[in-house]
């Protein structure tokens, strides 16, 4: 045995060296965890951020027939003022023979069917519609007045939506969702 060699080390059992690395080690961890948080707690979003979850928008130059796509959470949202043949063609659509049947509206309940009323503003603003303008196949954003159904269209994947925002064919399994949202005046609306 060396003169340096002390017993726990030729036996392998931990020794006071052992013990004063693995605290040293640990008072050094929590050390930098204590220099970063400062740096890592800024990240998140500020009071006037989150105050931003909603926003309103002026529709007042939409005339029927015109749509106008804004951003809202970092996702495009479609707005819609649709004409009376848009609206006449997705209530001719059955919702037994819809590919997805749920409304998909967060202002509705969960289960409520995807007819025509029940996927626009209704309430005798059935010609307005607000949907987030991604696909809910793989999150592209559709072209507006395209497709077989005259409403929607992926050309990424080959989806297709009506002018109501229901899938009709393709591979995306949902209608286009539709945000929380409320007319905040005649001509504003409020989402979020």
């Amino acid at each position: 045995m060396s003169e340096h060699t002390t017993t726990g080390e030729t036996t392998g059992e931990p020794t006071r060296r052992d013990f004063l690395y693995l605290t040293t080690g640990m008072a050094g961890a929590v050390g930098a965890v204590a220099v970063a948080w400062p740096f890592i707690d800024q990240m998140r979003p500020d009071a006037s951020t989150l105050a931003l979850a909603s926003i309103e928008v002026d529709v007042t130059s939409l005339e029927p027939g015109m749509s106008m796509t804004v951003k809202w959470r970092g996702k495009p949202v479609f707005i819609r003022n649709r004409t009376q043949k848009e609206i006449d063609d997705a209530k001719g659509a059955q919702v037994a023979e819809l590919k997805d049947p749920v409304a998909r509206n967060a202002n509705l309940p969960p289960d409520a069917q995807a007819t025509d009323v029940a996927r626009s503003a209704g309430d005798g603003k059935e010609n307005w519609i607000v949907m987030i303008g991604t696909c809910t196949h793989l999150g592209c954003v559709p072209l507006g007045q395209a497709g077989e159904y005259g409403g929607w269209f992926c050309p990424c994947h080959g989806s297709v939506y009506d002018t109501a925002g229901r899938i009709r064919k393709g591979p995306a399994p949902m209608n286009l969702l539709i945000p929380q949202y409320a007319f905040s005046s005649e001509k504003k609306i409020k989402i979020g």
